[in-house]
């Protein structure tokens, strides 16, 4: 069985500190000349969650950077509260990876909790130092009703055993997925998904926007914008995405019929295709009206 997490490209690493003093693992790919892309993972993940993206063929003449939140991976792991409930923490991690690399113009992507970051930053930041935004299987309005059930195996978490720890997370890897990976890919996924800890993941659970604050940095977006979601997740249902299309009405939104919640991982063709079509759209100083022009992607059976 092959592991697709397994690509051989380490990529250029660095150590960037954050405002508030925590030190991110951060890896880039691609070409150092090319158009910037930030990818930003999701909860209990890793910058590895994108390997189909930074070992694609497609995507290297971009330069991809993506990161390990904090909590997360080999990251720094503050614990308490305040390091993950304030919004400006989480925003100021993106601002200061793009300060550290020089990123010129990027465009930030994220996925799931990664794309509750982004709102984030949107909010404290706005978009003038963006080319172009991609909401990834996320729910940037954080209202109750776009809320999976596959969320509900977390309340199966007794904190103080081990294996509930173990089968928690593995219930909760399984439910990121429509079209599941192999045995080996999922065991490689399983591992990271453990080196963030269930306390940390607990105080980054109580982290919440006002939907008024996040509709609103939506609504002012002017920067090319990219909705993706997987037809069949069950952790951040399909209205989130449409909450997300009606805010900002010039996004291109494309549906994955029969995946789940990382369609990046699962449809990794077309979503490679996609993105790539997209920043490079990005990169046209006139891509916001080519944007509002386009067709919305077709939805694929």
């Amino acid at each position: 069985m092959g592991n697709a997490f397994e690509t051989g490209l380490p990529g250029r690493r660095h150590r960037v500190r954050t405002e508030d003093v925590v030190e991110l693992e951060v890896r880039e790919w691609g070409n150092p000349d090319g158009q910037a892309l930030l990818l930003v993972t999701g909860v209990a993940q890793s910058y590895l969650s994108f390997a189909r993206q930074f070992s694609a063929a497609e995507l290297q003449h971009f330069r991809i950077v993506s990161y390990d939140p904090r909590g997360h991976g080999l990251s720094d792991k503050p614990h308490g509260d305040e390091w993950y409930q304030q919004g400006k923490r989480w925003s100021g991690e993106v601002q200061s990876v793009i300060d550290a690399l020089e990123l010129d113009k990027p465009v930030l992507a994220g996925w799931s909790l990664g794309g509750r970051i982004t709102r984030q930053y949107l909010v404290d930041y706005g978009d003038a130092q963006l080319a172009g935004v991609a909401f990834l299987s996320c729910r940037p309005v954080e209202v109750p009703e776009v809320i999976g059930a596959g969320n509900a195996v977390v309340q199966a978490l007794d904190i103080t055993d081990l294996a509930s720890r173990i089968d928690v997370a593995s219930a909760f890897l399984r439910n990121c997925f429509g079209l599941q990976p192999t045995a080996e890919e999922f065991a490689y996924a399983l591992a990271y998904n453990m080196l963030c800890p269930f306390e940390i993941r607990q105080q980054i659970g109580k982290w919440w926007t006002e939907p008024a604050i996040s509709e609103a940095a939506l609504r002012h977006i002017t920067v090319p914008t990219l909705i993706v979601h997987g037809r069949d997740d069950i952790l951040v249902l399909p209205g989130a995405a449409e909450i997300t299309a009606r805010l900002v009405p010039h996004a291109t939104m494309s549906v994955y019929d029969g995946c789940g919640h990382s369609v990046f991982f699962e449809a990794a063709e077309r979503f490679n295709a996609e993105l790539a079509d997209f920043v490079n759209t990005c990169q046209d100083p006139g891509s916001v009206a080519a944007t509002q022009e386009r067709r919305r992607l077709p939805t694929a059976s």
